[in-house]
């Protein structure tokens, strides 16, 4: 019995791998039919690719033949124009660059606040003869108008004659004192200056504004008369100012400091290098 089964094992077996031979065979001879009709179409895909890497090569040379006709001189043209760029911006730093060390070796703190205080007393005494009030008539009327239509004036004066010209003496002494402190070196002047400065200042406030506002008998006169403050009021109090900034600037310009023998001594000392100990015993008196 057990010989019989074994038989019939054996045939199962037997025949179990004659059907995976003729499974394995149809899908090989299946598989092999559809490579065969796909060659075609391969070989066809490949010269094609072909075709396109040829044509593409051949535009790509001719876009490199262009590229090195055309755009070679234009960005060797544009390069050059950078680097004459860059030579002029350099040229004109080294120019400007010695012209600020010569004007420097000419124009000194010193010299150049003594010119501002100068050049602001000049200011001062031309805003003496400029208008520095008016009276406006009906200036209500105006309000809704266009800018051309202006407001008529009257009874305008200049900033001198609300206190007797008084700050035209003002306006010279400071030029005087200006042209002093370019000269020679003065730190106590610009104290003068700035305090000059202050004495315009409290006439303009307490003398010409109070006068300039006052419309006085005009206001009787015509209606709707109004006193306005002019451009010499605002010129002259500019003025007054700037020799307040100007008269400190000078007594606080920057100066050149004195060092005494002792302290240039001890700045050489901690200058000098220390020579290094070569034996143990320099080392232990070092210590």
């Amino acid at each position: 019995m057990i010989a019989a089964v074994r038989r019939r094992a054996a045939k199962g077996q037997k025949l179990v791998s004659r059907g995976l031979v003729k499974w394995s065979r149809r899908v090989d001879r299946r598989v092999n039919r559809g490579l065969e009709r796909a060659h075609p179409a391969v070989v066809r895909v490949e010269r094609y690719g072909r075709r396109i890497a040829i044509r593409g090569r051949a535009v790509a040379r001719t876009a490199g033949s262009w590229a090195s006709v055309v755009l070679r001189p234009l960005l060797a043209l544009f390069f050059h124009g950078l680097a004459l760029a860059d030579a002029g911006l350099r040229w004109l730093c080294a120019t400007m660059a010695r012209a600020a060390t010569a004007a420097s070796r000419v124009i000194t703190p010193q010299r150049a606040a003594g010119g501002a205080i100068a050049a602001v007393g000049v200011l001062l005494v031309v805003s003496q003869f400029i208008d520095y009030r008016a009276i406006e008539i009906g200036q209500p009327g105006y309000a809704g108008l266009p800018g051309a239509a202006q407001v008529p004036t009257v009874d305008a004066e200049t900033a001198g004659a609300a206190h007797a010209y008084l700050l035209v003496p003002v306006g010279l002494l400071a030029i005087a004192l200006g042209a002093i402190g370019a000269v020679r070196s003065r730190p106590r002047l610009g104290l003068a200056v700035a305090a000059l400065g202050l004495v315009a200042i409290a006439v303009i406030l307490l003398v010409d504004r109070a006068a300039g506002l006052d419309a006085g008998a005009q206001s009787s006169r015509f209606a709707g008369a109004t006193a306005v403050l002019d451009d010499g009021f605002y010129a002259e109090l500019a003025a007054a100012g700037g020799l307040v900034l100007c008269g400190l600037l000078y007594y606080a310009r920057p100066c050149l400091i004195r060092i005494s023998l002792s302290g240039r001594a001890a700045s050489a000392r901690r200058r000098r290098p220390r020579r290094r100990a070569s034996s143990q015993a320099r080392v232990a008196r070092s210590a």
